[in-house]
Protein backbone atom coordinates (compact mmCIF):
# COMPACT_ATOMS: atom_id res chain seq x y z
CA UNK A 1 0.00 0.00 0.00
CA UNK A 2 1.08 3.64 -0.86
CA UNK A 3 1.46 5.68 2.50
CA UNK A 4 1.51 9.72 3.18
CA UNK A 5 2.72 10.76 6.47
CA UNK A 6 2.15 14.12 6.98
CA UNK A 7 2.11 16.75 9.69
CA UNK A 8 5.51 15.43 11.11
CA UNK A 9 8.80 16.48 12.19
CA UNK A 10 10.72 14.53 9.89
CA UNK A 11 14.75 14.27 9.99
CA UNK A 12 15.99 14.08 6.92
CA UNK A 13 19.62 14.68 5.53
CA UNK A 14 18.49 17.97 4.72
CA UNK A 15 17.62 18.70 8.19
CA UNK A 16 14.29 18.75 9.91
CA UNK A 17 10.99 19.32 8.05
CA UNK A 18 8.80 21.13 9.89
CA UNK A 19 5.78 20.46 9.19
CA UNK A 20 7.42 17.61 7.11
CA UNK A 21 6.15 14.74 4.98
CA UNK A 22 7.21 11.55 3.44
CA UNK A 23 5.42 9.30 0.74
CA UNK A 24 6.21 5.61 0.60
CA UNK A 25 5.72 3.38 -2.67
CA UNK A 26 6.70 -0.20 -3.20
CA UNK A 27 8.85 -0.40 0.01
CA UNK A 28 10.61 2.45 -1.45
CA UNK A 29 10.35 6.40 0.10
CA UNK A 30 9.47 8.10 -3.01
CA UNK A 31 8.89 11.68 -1.42
CA UNK A 32 9.82 14.16 1.59
CA UNK A 33 9.09 17.69 1.73
CA UNK A 34 7.61 20.65 3.88
CA UNK A 35 4.67 22.13 4.18
CA UNK A 36 1.75 20.66 2.04
CA UNK A 37 1.96 17.45 0.47
CA UNK A 38 -0.24 18.18 -2.46
CA UNK A 39 -3.02 15.90 -3.22
CA UNK A 40 -3.07 12.22 -2.29
CA UNK A 41 -2.66 9.59 -5.20
CA UNK A 42 -5.62 7.42 -5.49
CA UNK A 43 -4.37 3.87 -3.27
CA UNK A 44 -2.32 6.37 -1.00
CA UNK A 45 -3.38 5.65 2.42
CA UNK A 46 -3.00 9.36 4.73
CA UNK A 47 -1.67 9.70 8.05
CA UNK A 48 -1.47 12.46 9.84
CA UNK A 49 1.40 12.35 12.44
CA UNK A 50 0.04 15.44 14.37
CA UNK A 51 3.70 17.01 15.59
CA UNK A 52 4.94 13.29 16.31
CA UNK A 53 8.48 12.43 14.96
CA UNK A 54 9.77 10.88 12.09
CA UNK A 55 13.08 9.43 11.97
CA UNK A 56 14.81 6.55 10.01
CA UNK A 57 15.17 3.07 11.26
CA UNK A 58 17.36 2.71 13.42
CA UNK A 59 20.93 0.58 12.48
CA UNK A 60 22.24 -1.55 15.70
CA UNK A 61 25.82 -2.91 14.98
CA UNK A 62 26.39 -4.70 18.33
CA UNK A 63 23.88 -6.38 19.82
CA UNK A 64 23.73 -9.83 21.64
CA UNK A 65 19.85 -10.73 22.03
CA UNK A 66 16.63 -9.63 23.41
CA UNK A 67 12.83 -10.32 24.48
CA UNK A 68 14.19 -13.51 26.47
CA UNK A 69 16.07 -14.45 23.52
CA UNK A 70 20.09 -14.98 22.70
CA UNK A 71 21.99 -14.66 18.95
CA UNK A 72 24.27 -17.17 20.42
CA UNK A 73 21.61 -19.92 21.26
CA UNK A 74 21.97 -22.97 18.36
CA UNK A 75 18.02 -22.84 18.06
CA UNK A 76 17.04 -20.86 15.30
CA UNK A 77 14.18 -19.89 16.24
CA UNK A 78 15.33 -18.93 19.35
CA UNK A 79 17.78 -16.73 17.16
CA UNK A 80 15.01 -15.36 14.80
CA UNK A 81 13.21 -14.36 17.33
CA UNK A 82 15.99 -12.42 18.98
CA UNK A 83 16.04 -10.47 15.65
CA UNK A 84 12.44 -9.75 15.50
CA UNK A 85 12.37 -8.10 19.12
CA UNK A 86 14.80 -5.49 17.80
CA UNK A 87 13.23 -5.24 14.93
CA UNK A 88 9.98 -4.03 15.99
CA UNK A 89 11.62 -1.99 18.35
CA UNK A 90 12.74 0.07 15.87
CA UNK A 91 16.16 -1.53 14.85
CA UNK A 92 15.40 -2.16 10.96
CA UNK A 93 19.19 -3.02 10.39
CA UNK A 94 20.77 -5.16 12.85
CA UNK A 95 23.81 -7.10 13.38
CA UNK A 96 24.06 -9.94 15.23
CA UNK A 97 26.89 -9.70 18.28
CA UNK A 98 28.63 -13.57 19.46
CA UNK A 99 30.56 -13.38 22.79
CA UNK A 100 33.72 -15.56 22.84
CA UNK A 101 32.78 -19.02 23.07
CA UNK A 102 33.99 -22.47 22.72
CA UNK A 103 35.55 -22.91 18.95
CA UNK A 104 32.72 -25.81 17.87
CA UNK A 105 30.09 -23.75 19.27
CA UNK A 106 31.06 -20.04 17.65
CA UNK A 107 31.52 -22.23 14.45
CA UNK A 108 27.69 -23.27 14.65
CA UNK A 109 26.90 -20.12 15.60
CA UNK A 110 27.74 -18.62 12.81
CA UNK A 111 26.18 -20.95 10.50
CA UNK A 112 23.04 -20.46 12.24
CA UNK A 113 23.51 -16.46 12.04
CA UNK A 114 24.78 -16.13 8.00
CA UNK A 115 20.94 -18.23 7.50
CA UNK A 116 19.38 -15.26 8.76
CA UNK A 117 21.58 -12.79 6.64
CA UNK A 118 20.74 -14.78 3.43
CA UNK A 119 16.60 -14.05 4.62
CA UNK A 120 17.65 -10.81 5.31
CA UNK A 121 16.37 -10.31 8.99
CA UNK A 122 19.92 -9.43 9.88
CA UNK A 123 22.45 -7.41 7.89
CA UNK A 124 25.49 -9.23 9.23
CA UNK A 125 27.27 -10.74 11.96
CA UNK A 126 29.60 -8.95 14.95
CA UNK A 127 32.62 -11.73 16.24
CA UNK A 128 33.25 -10.02 19.75
CA UNK A 129 35.40 -12.22 19.87
CA UNK A 130 37.88 -15.11 20.53
CA UNK A 131 40.87 -13.03 20.16
CA UNK A 132 40.58 -10.64 23.27
CA UNK A 133 42.60 -9.78 26.44
CA UNK A 134 42.05 -11.38 29.84
CA UNK A 135 42.15 -9.00 31.89
CA UNK A 136 39.95 -6.53 30.17
CA UNK A 137 37.58 -9.62 29.35
CA UNK A 138 34.49 -8.38 31.84
CA UNK A 139 31.51 -10.33 31.63
CA UNK A 140 32.96 -12.63 28.43
CA UNK A 141 34.06 -16.17 29.74
CA UNK A 142 37.90 -15.93 30.30
CA UNK A 143 38.09 -19.80 29.43
CA UNK A 144 37.57 -19.21 26.01
CA UNK A 145 39.48 -16.41 25.17
CA UNK A 146 42.66 -17.35 22.51
CA UNK A 147 45.41 -15.32 21.40
CA UNK A 148 44.90 -14.25 17.34
CA UNK A 149 45.30 -17.32 15.08
CA UNK A 150 45.03 -16.98 11.03
CA UNK A 151 44.00 -20.32 10.59
CA UNK A 152 41.25 -20.04 13.43
CA UNK A 153 39.80 -17.16 11.58
CA UNK A 154 39.67 -18.40 8.60
CA UNK A 155 37.60 -21.12 9.94
CA UNK A 156 35.37 -18.44 11.59
CA UNK A 157 35.04 -16.20 8.25
CA UNK A 158 33.86 -19.66 6.05
CA UNK A 159 31.69 -20.61 8.73
CA UNK A 160 29.97 -17.21 8.53
CA UNK A 161 29.69 -17.34 4.62
CA UNK A 162 30.54 -13.71 4.13
CA UNK A 163 28.73 -12.64 6.75
CA UNK A 164 30.75 -11.71 9.16
CA UNK A 165 31.05 -7.87 8.77
CA UNK A 166 32.80 -6.97 11.83
CA UNK A 167 35.60 -8.99 14.17
CA UNK A 168 36.96 -7.14 17.59
CA UNK A 169 40.45 -7.59 18.52
CA UNK A 170 42.40 -6.71 21.58
CA UNK A 171 45.21 -5.25 19.47
CA UNK A 172 48.47 -5.30 22.30
CA UNK A 173 48.20 -9.50 21.48
CA UNK A 174 51.01 -11.17 19.83
CA UNK A 175 50.10 -11.68 16.39
CA UNK A 176 46.78 -9.30 16.29
CA UNK A 177 48.03 -6.82 14.23
CA UNK A 178 48.56 -9.64 11.49
CA UNK A 179 44.78 -10.95 12.56
CA UNK A 180 43.54 -7.17 11.74
CA UNK A 181 45.04 -7.14 8.24
CA UNK A 182 43.16 -10.55 7.72
CA UNK A 183 39.73 -9.40 8.71
CA UNK A 184 40.19 -6.18 6.66
CA UNK A 185 41.49 -7.91 3.39
CA UNK A 186 38.17 -10.85 4.05
CA UNK A 187 36.29 -7.74 3.62
CA UNK A 188 35.33 -7.46 6.86
CA UNK A 189 35.44 -4.41 10.06
CA UNK A 190 38.83 -4.67 12.40
CA UNK A 191 37.37 -3.17 15.62
CA UNK A 192 39.39 -2.60 18.84
CA UNK A 193 38.24 -3.55 22.03
CA UNK A 194 38.39 -5.45 25.45
CA UNK A 195 42.08 -4.41 25.22
CA UNK A 196 44.49 -3.25 27.97
CA UNK A 197 46.58 -1.62 24.83
CA UNK A 198 48.76 1.49 24.97
CA UNK A 199 47.83 4.48 23.13
CA UNK A 200 51.39 3.48 20.51
CA UNK A 201 49.61 -0.37 20.32
CA UNK A 202 46.18 1.37 19.14
CA UNK A 203 47.95 3.60 16.67
CA UNK A 204 49.58 0.87 15.36
CA UNK A 205 45.75 -1.30 15.11
CA UNK A 206 44.03 2.17 13.57
CA UNK A 207 47.23 2.00 10.93
CA UNK A 208 46.56 -1.84 10.49
CA UNK A 209 43.22 -1.20 9.61
CA UNK A 210 41.27 -1.40 12.70
CA UNK A 211 38.28 1.30 11.90
CA UNK A 212 36.00 0.90 14.74
CA UNK A 213 36.22 1.55 18.96
CA UNK A 214 33.92 -1.58 20.47
CA UNK A 215 32.14 0.39 23.43
CA UNK A 216 34.20 3.19 23.80
CA UNK A 217 35.64 3.39 27.61
CA UNK A 218 34.08 0.26 28.31
CA UNK A 219 36.36 -2.77 28.51
CA UNK A 220 39.24 -0.61 27.79
CA UNK A 221 42.01 0.51 29.28
CA UNK A 222 41.35 4.49 30.75
CA UNK A 223 42.32 7.64 29.99
CA UNK A 224 45.93 8.81 32.38
CA UNK A 225 47.52 12.05 31.56
CA UNK A 226 51.11 10.22 30.89
CA UNK A 227 49.07 7.13 29.29
CA UNK A 228 46.31 8.41 27.09
CA UNK A 229 45.64 4.69 25.59
CA UNK A 230 43.03 3.77 23.26
CA UNK A 231 40.38 6.04 23.44
CA UNK A 232 42.14 8.77 22.83
CA UNK A 233 43.89 7.15 20.05
CA UNK A 234 40.50 6.17 18.90
CA UNK A 235 39.08 9.96 19.00
CA UNK A 236 42.13 10.88 17.42
CA UNK A 237 41.91 9.18 14.33
CA UNK A 238 39.24 10.68 11.69
CA UNK A 239 38.63 6.77 10.09
CA UNK A 240 37.37 5.40 13.46
CA UNK A 241 34.06 5.54 14.33
CA UNK A 242 33.59 4.95 18.28
CA UNK A 243 30.50 2.99 19.51
CA UNK A 244 28.80 4.23 22.82
CA UNK A 245 26.34 2.40 25.39
CA UNK A 246 23.36 5.25 25.61
CA UNK A 247 21.80 3.33 28.45
CA UNK A 248 22.74 6.12 31.19
CA UNK A 249 24.92 3.14 32.99
CA UNK A 250 27.78 2.50 31.08
CA UNK A 251 28.91 6.01 30.24
CA UNK A 252 28.26 9.16 32.06
CA UNK A 253 25.97 11.99 30.16
CA UNK A 254 28.88 14.54 30.18
CA UNK A 255 30.92 11.91 28.53
CA UNK A 256 28.99 11.39 25.46
CA UNK A 257 28.47 14.94 24.98
CA UNK A 258 32.23 15.22 25.30
CA UNK A 259 32.81 12.38 22.53
CA UNK A 260 30.45 13.81 19.98
CA UNK A 261 31.73 17.33 20.70
CA UNK A 262 35.31 15.94 19.80
CA UNK A 263 34.37 13.09 17.17
CA UNK A 264 31.05 14.55 15.62
CA UNK A 265 27.71 12.31 15.20
CA UNK A 266 29.21 11.46 11.71
CA UNK A 267 32.31 9.22 14.06
CA UNK A 268 29.52 8.00 16.75
CA UNK A 269 27.49 5.14 16.42
CA UNK A 270 24.80 4.42 19.35
CA UNK A 271 24.36 0.59 20.00
CA UNK A 272 22.63 -1.54 22.54
CA UNK A 273 25.26 -4.21 23.14
CA UNK A 274 21.71 -5.89 24.54
CA UNK A 275 21.60 -9.38 26.12
CA UNK A 276 18.84 -11.39 25.97
CA UNK A 277 17.07 -9.63 29.38
CA UNK A 278 16.57 -6.65 27.27
CA UNK A 279 12.82 -6.10 27.18
CA UNK A 280 12.30 -8.37 30.01
CA UNK A 281 12.14 -8.25 33.63
CA UNK A 282 14.31 -8.54 36.29
CA UNK A 283 15.61 -12.15 37.29
CA UNK A 284 18.40 -14.54 35.52
CA UNK A 285 19.88 -15.26 31.98
CA UNK A 286 22.57 -17.03 30.63
CA UNK A 287 25.39 -14.51 28.46
CA UNK A 288 27.59 -16.55 26.75
CA UNK A 289 27.26 -19.76 29.01
CA UNK A 290 27.59 -17.31 31.63
CA UNK A 291 24.98 -16.25 34.63
CA UNK A 292 23.85 -12.87 34.62
CA UNK A 293 22.12 -11.02 37.35
CA UNK A 294 19.44 -8.13 36.46
CA UNK A 295 18.18 -5.76 38.84
CA UNK A 296 16.98 -2.26 38.57
CA UNK A 297 17.76 -2.78 34.43
CA UNK A 298 21.40 -3.71 35.35
CA UNK A 299 22.71 -6.60 34.25
CA UNK A 300 25.86 -8.11 36.03
CA UNK A 301 27.65 -11.46 36.31
CA UNK A 302 25.55 -13.53 38.81
CA UNK A 303 27.86 -14.08 42.17
CA UNK A 304 30.73 -12.23 41.99
CA UNK A 305 31.35 -8.95 44.18
CA UNK A 306 32.45 -6.09 42.13
CA UNK A 307 35.00 -6.35 39.57
CA UNK A 308 38.36 -4.94 40.60
CA UNK A 309 39.64 -4.33 37.83
CA UNK A 310 37.56 -2.64 34.73
CA UNK A 311 34.48 -2.69 36.38
CA UNK A 312 31.51 -1.12 34.40
CA UNK A 313 31.99 -2.20 30.98
CA UNK A 314 29.40 -3.62 28.45
CA UNK A 315 28.13 -7.05 27.17
CA UNK A 316 31.35 -9.38 28.48
CA UNK A 317 32.90 -5.86 28.89
CA UNK A 318 34.76 -4.99 31.77
CA UNK A 319 35.56 -0.79 31.54
CA UNK A 320 38.63 0.92 32.59
CA UNK A 321 38.93 3.37 35.35
CA UNK A 322 37.56 4.10 39.20
CA UNK A 323 34.46 1.91 39.30
CA UNK A 324 31.39 3.64 39.21
CA UNK A 325 28.74 3.18 41.87
CA UNK A 326 27.11 0.97 39.59
CA UNK A 327 29.87 -0.93 38.88
CA UNK A 328 30.77 -1.23 42.67
CA UNK A 329 28.18 -2.34 44.00
CA UNK A 330 25.67 0.50 43.97
CA UNK A 331 22.47 0.72 42.16
CA UNK A 332 21.92 -2.93 41.83
CA UNK A 333 24.13 -4.77 43.41
CA UNK A 334 26.37 -7.06 41.88
CA UNK A 335 30.00 -7.41 40.05
CA UNK A 336 30.86 -6.87 36.47
CA UNK A 337 28.10 -5.24 34.28
CA UNK A 338 27.47 -7.74 31.86
CA UNK A 339 25.73 -5.71 28.50
CA UNK A 340 22.50 -3.84 28.58
CA UNK A 341 18.81 -4.20 28.81
CA UNK A 342 17.87 -1.62 26.33
CA UNK A 343 17.03 -0.97 22.64
CA UNK A 344 18.73 1.57 20.51
CA UNK A 345 15.46 3.15 20.44
CA UNK A 346 15.65 3.56 24.30
CA UNK A 347 19.09 4.68 23.67
CA UNK A 348 18.01 6.80 21.41
CA UNK A 349 15.73 8.88 23.60
CA UNK A 350 18.07 8.80 26.57
CA UNK A 351 20.73 10.21 24.70
CA UNK A 352 18.59 13.32 23.52
CA UNK A 353 16.48 13.22 26.84
CA UNK A 354 18.51 12.77 29.51
CA UNK A 355 22.27 13.25 28.12
CA UNK A 356 20.74 16.71 26.20
CA UNK A 357 22.12 15.75 23.02
CA UNK A 358 20.60 17.62 19.88
CA UNK A 359 18.22 15.36 17.80
CA UNK A 360 19.89 15.38 15.33
CA UNK A 361 23.41 14.16 16.35
CA UNK A 362 21.79 11.77 18.14
CA UNK A 363 20.01 10.20 15.22
CA UNK A 364 22.75 10.56 13.25
CA UNK A 365 24.66 8.19 15.44
CA UNK A 366 21.71 5.66 15.66
CA UNK A 367 21.00 5.88 11.93
CA UNK A 368 23.53 7.48 9.08
CA UNK A 369 26.83 6.62 10.86
CA UNK A 370 26.35 3.31 11.39
CA UNK A 371 24.54 2.63 7.76
CA UNK A 372 27.55 4.35 6.77
CA UNK A 373 30.02 2.25 8.53
CA UNK A 374 28.35 -1.02 7.68
CA UNK A 375 28.05 -0.33 3.47
CA UNK A 376 24.81 0.06 3.46
CA UNK A 377 24.35 3.69 3.25
CA UNK A 378 23.14 3.65 -0.23
CA UNK A 379 19.68 1.48 1.12
CA UNK A 380 19.17 2.61 4.87
CA UNK A 381 20.26 5.30 7.63
CA UNK A 382 18.61 8.38 6.27
CA UNK A 383 14.91 9.09 5.05
CA UNK A 384 15.83 10.10 1.54
CA UNK A 385 14.45 9.25 -2.15
CA UNK A 386 14.99 6.22 -3.48
CA UNK A 387 16.06 4.40 -0.62
CA UNK A 388 14.30 1.83 1.64
CA UNK A 389 11.31 2.72 3.48
CA UNK A 390 12.63 2.10 6.78
CA UNK A 391 11.46 4.37 9.63
CA UNK A 392 10.02 4.75 13.22
CA UNK A 393 7.50 7.12 14.48
CA UNK A 394 8.50 8.82 18.04
CA UNK A 395 6.37 10.85 20.27
CA UNK A 396 7.19 14.59 21.58
CA UNK A 397 9.30 12.57 24.07
CA UNK A 398 10.76 10.37 21.43
CA UNK A 399 9.38 7.28 23.05
CA UNK A 400 8.76 4.53 19.44
CA UNK A 401 5.22 4.72 18.54
CA UNK A 402 5.07 2.78 15.33
CA UNK A 403 8.01 0.84 13.01
CA UNK A 404 7.79 0.59 9.61
CA UNK A 405 9.88 -2.11 7.48
CA UNK A 406 9.99 -1.98 4.17
CA UNK A 407 7.34 0.07 3.66
CA UNK A 408 5.23 -2.37 5.96
CA UNK A 409 4.09 -1.38 9.52
CA UNK A 410 5.39 -3.97 12.32
CA UNK A 411 4.59 -6.29 13.54
CA UNK A 412 4.31 -8.41 11.18
CA UNK A 413 3.27 -11.93 11.52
Amino acid sequence: MDTLLSGAKVVSPSGILEPGWIRVHDALITGTGIGDPGPPGPDESIMDIDGYWVLPGLVDIHCHGGGGNSFSSHDPREVESAALFHREHGSTTLWASLVSAPLDDLLLSLGILADLVNDRLVAGIHLEGPFLAKDRCGAQNSDTLLLPDHHIMDRLLEAGRDAVRMVTVAPELPGALDLIRQVASAGAIPAIGHTDATYSQAMAAVDAGARVATHLFNGMRPIHHRDPGPIVAALERPEVCCELIADGIHVDPAVVRMVIAIAGASRVALVSDAIPAAGMPDGNYYLGGQAIEVRSRISRLAGKGPAAKGAGGGAGEAGGGAPSKEASGGAGGGGTIAGSTITVGAGLRWAIVEAGLAAEDAVAAATATPAQLAGLDKTCGKLEVGLVANMIICDTDFNVTAVMAGGRWLPER
